[in-house]
């Protein structure tokens, strides 16, 4: 059966045989009722079953579901509510909700909504709010490719010795991050970190060649020369961290050569203290100090990686980044180490995280492709 735009003319008469058949036609009339839109099923011109829609500041309300007594347990209504559930997704409303009989809850749960605060009497009837909402923020989601010898690998704890290869070709795992719908990628030259040189920016110049892929690249940026081969070779972004702790002067000229917004700027900490070179030196400079001095040279990106939680699968450090985002609303905070699952990308987008590097999480299949295509 087809679902239709219902007349007002045939929409008062059912709710009120349905709904309160003791009351008189004008009390189930809604004062916005004109400004509504309203949906329903017709059979030989009789109207079996109604709903009528509402929308304010982004949000749909749908209220008076009602369908003739003798056509009901037919599946009427729920085809109606499928035909709202629908609507509200293509409006990309924040919210769908209703005021709804306590006794009807079940249908609504079947349809995503769930009940919220406690339940009210209205003309002898039981009712409390169902709703279900949709999330308005995004969070950008950057799956991480880490480089030795031109190969797709990942260590545990930055440790060369904890070293798994996952595929001999990088390009084709940046292709199939694209043909997810990804849209950002983290290369990682971890032959570059260890000779404080870039090597791998072959890697870099064919995945930016031969793919859409914006690309922050890291490893091995220790002089301006580097930084001229990472953007000479399709990078969008440079990703620097020790450069940024041991040579101030040296990175502040990069920022204003490049721009700021070029750069990408790694925070790695040990208990809330910046980690350089790998994570082998520890340093005494707080994670914040830190940033709010790049900060205020324009740098507007900068990740963060609990050293503790890399390559572990054991969770992020929410309570941490929460701790920074309060401290910079502004910053565009990428969070990263220690994703497992999409219930850890859930808490970080509810700590506020703008993106999230993810990489032994997808090549270990605790979180699939399809998975992330959500979050973007």
């Amino acid at each position: 059966m087809n679902v239709q735009v219902a007349k007002l003319d045939d929409v008062w008469p059912l709710r009120q045989e349905v709904m309160y058949p003791e009351l008189p036609i004008d009390a189930v009339k809604l004062p916005d009722d004109a400004a509504g839109s309203h949906f329903g099923i017709y059979e030989d011109n009789q109207l079996l079953s109604v709903v009528s829609v509402f929308e304010r500041n982004g949000e749909m309300q749908f209220r008076k579901l009602a369908t003739r007594r003798d056509k009901q347990g037919k599946g009427l209504a729920w085809i109606l509510l499928q035909h709202v559930l629908k609507l509200a997704e293509q409006k990309k409303v924040t919210r769908l909700w209703c005021n709804a009989r306590l006794s009807a809850t079940g249908l609504y749960k079947k349809m995503g909504l769930q009940q919220s605060g406690a339940p009210w009497n209205n003309l002898g009837h039981e009712f409390v709010v169902m709703e279900r909402k949709w999330r308005t923020q995004k969070m950008e989601i950057i799956p991480a490719i880490d480089i030795i010898d031109g190969k797709c690998v990942r260590l545990t704890q930055g440790d060369y010795e904890q070293k798994k290869v996952y595929n001999e070709h990088p390009l084709e795992v940046a292709r199939a991050f694209e043909d997810a719908g990804l849209k950002r990628l983290h290369l990682v030259d971890l032959d570059g970190a260890k000779a404080k040189t870039v090597k791998n920016w072959k890697v870099l110049e064919a995945i930016a060649g031969k793919t859409n892929l914006s690309i922050d690249f890291g490893g091995g940026i220790a002089e301006l020369a580097d930084v001229q081969i990472v953007f000479n070779s399709g990078a969008h972004y440079a990703t620097v961290g020790s450069i940024a702790v041991k040579k101030e002067e040296e990175f502040a000229r990069w920022l204003l050569a490049f721009g700021a917004n070029r750069f990408l700027l790694g925070a790695d900490v040990k208990e809330k203290k910046i980690a350089i070179h790998g994570w082998l030196e520890q340093t005494d400079i707080d994670v914040k100090d830190f940033i709010r001095k790049y900060q205020q040279r324009g740098v507007q990106q900068v990740f963060c990686t609990d050293v503790s939680k890399d390559g572990k699968l054991e969770g992020p450090s929410i309570e941490l980044y929460k701790e920074i985002i309060g401290e910079f609303p502004s910053l565009h905070f990428i969070a990263s180490g220690g994703v497992s699952s999409a219930a850890d990308l859930d808490a970080l987008l509810e700590a506020g995280c703008k993106g999230v590097i993810i990489g032994k999480a997808i090549y270990e299949n605790r979180i699939s492709l399809a998975d992330l295509q959500r979050y973007n």
